[in-house]
């Protein structure tokens, strides 16, 4: 199988090249902007298989497929939330959220491998993927969470709430008095009930809110540390994969 990674961060491109190695793929090819895939593709045979960021640094990925016409299957490795990338699940397109996890990709993967001929192809309408990436329809956010209090109920307002957070299979929210609960949820269904300009999924297991950060750290292998106003069971860890978009964020 021929296959090729369009990645702008070079660290993330080269992760994914040794996870694809376990899983006995080779990719010697490694695009890093539009302008350079668009040039590869004018001057390549196409791959079977490309693995796509959607934003790239010189805009979003989508602008190759205007200017060339793709043949090969694509799987998206991104950090849009769940919501924006129905359009994917639509147009059966596959797609990993960043920070990749192995065994996700190993199923993308798998998918692929047993998807026939004839369903290779990208077909779907990248102008509209786009206008939904970039205008997102307008929707209603979480405003208060409801949690179990032994037989009571209780109410939590969304800004009274820290972090959400993941332990031992469970999901957690985290109060600004120093509270945690148990909810019914995961973080993956909180992607699509979050309001993203105030909550960021920092890593698979830690969704911050942007009000109560104290503090930023310089961390080991160019990741950051958060310090929170009152959370501070376990250290809280902007993964590498995702420091780029979290300073875009703050912004």
């Amino acid at each position: 199988m021929n296959v090729i990674i369009i990645e702008d961060e070079k660290p993330s491109a080269r992760r994914l090249q040794r996870m694809l190695q376990k899983l006995n793929l080779e990719t010697e090819i490694m695009l890093h902007s539009v302008e350079e895939s668009i040039h590869w593709f004018q001057n390549n045979v196409h791959p079977d298989l490309i693995f796509l960021d959607i934003q790239l640094s010189d805009g979003l990925s989508f602008e190759i497929f205007e200017t060339i016409e793709i043949k090969s299957a694509v799987i998206f490795t991104t950090a849009y939330d769940e919501y924006a990338l129905q359009a994917f699940k639509l147009n059966s397109i596959d797609y990993l959220l960043k920070p990749i996890d192995e065994d996700d990709l190993a199923t993308a993967v798998k998918k692929y491998q047993e998807r026939t001929p004839q369903k290779q192809a990208v077909t779907l309408d990248f102008n509209d993927i786009k206008k939904l990436l970039i205008n997102p329809i307008d929707r209603e956010y979480k405003k208060r969470f409801s949690v179990k209090v032994g037989q009571h109920l209780k109410l939590i307002n969304i800004d009274d709430i820290e972090c959400f957070y993941s332990e031992n299979k469970g999901t957690y929210l985290y109060t600004n008095e120093g509270r945690n609960y148990l909810l019914d949820t995961t973080l993956e269904h909180l992607e699509n009930e979050l309001e993203p300009q105030t909550f960021f999924r920092i890593s698979r297991k830690f969704f911050v809110n942007i009000n109560a950060i104290k503090n930023m750290i310089s961390y080991t292998n160019s990741r950051l540390q958060i310090k929170l106003n009152t959370y501070n069971e376990q250290e809280i860890i902007v993964v590498r994969e995702r420091v780029k978009d979290f300073k875009a964020w703050l912004n």
